[in-house]
């Protein structure tokens, strides 16, 4: 009897000792898994800060974009009127210098030696051309009209306009040669 005894006083020591170990063991790892939590709540903190962070910049910069394309867009606009008012002030200016408002071909002046458009001295560097609008150059027309392509119309200024204009009042023709702009623009009413 006292050894069965003893040897359930052992059984139980070491019952118990394996308790005390597996206990100890458990509280290690619930140590262990704490830190781990800890760690990761740390992480899950500091992305969140980041996110945060990154948001705010996101939105600034959104914010910021925003405002510069307003900017730029509004520079575009004023460009554009800017260039509208440039365009329409060429266009006042071209029609002043090439007499878009006068209506018939001036006749060549009196000195030869200037254009009857411009009076331009006629010198080394600027050339003389004659206007060579030609009273039709379909072989049916008679030299005291104009072919214009579809009918007949009366030269107000006799065979040809025969002025002598320098290279900025005239226009190339192609074969014909040359001819002063008022010509040109009689018979081209749409390139005016």
């Amino acid at each position: 009897l006292p050894q069965h005894l003893a040897t359930l006083a052992a059984a139980a020591r070491e019952d118990a000792w394996q308790g005390r170990q597996q206990l100890q063991a458990q509280r290690q790892e619930v140590a262990r898994l704490q830190e781990q939590l800890s760690r990761a709540r740390q992480d899950g903190e500091r992305w969140a800060s980041a996110l945060q962070r990154a948001q705010r910049e996101a939105l600034e910069r959104e914010a910021m974009r925003g405002a510069e394309q307003a900017r730029q867009q509004e520079l575009i606009r004023d460009m554009k009127g800017r260039l509208l008012e440039l365009l329409r002030e060429k266009d006042a200016l071209w029609q002043k210098t090439e007499g878009i408002d006068t209506t018939m071909p001036s006749p060549a002046p009196r000195d030869a030696g200037l254009c009857a458009r411009c009076h331009k001295d006629f010198r080394l560097l600027s050339r003389r051309y004659n206007c060579r609008w030609a009273a039709g150059r379909a072989p049916e027309v008679a030299p005291a009209w104009h072919w214009d392509g579809t009918a007949l119309t009366a030269c107000s200024l006799g065979r040809l306009c025969q002025g002598k204009v320098c290279h900025t009042c005239s226009v190339d023709v192609g074969k014909q040669g040359r001819c002063c702009l008022l010509c040109y623009q009689q018979r081209h009413p749409q390139a005016t």
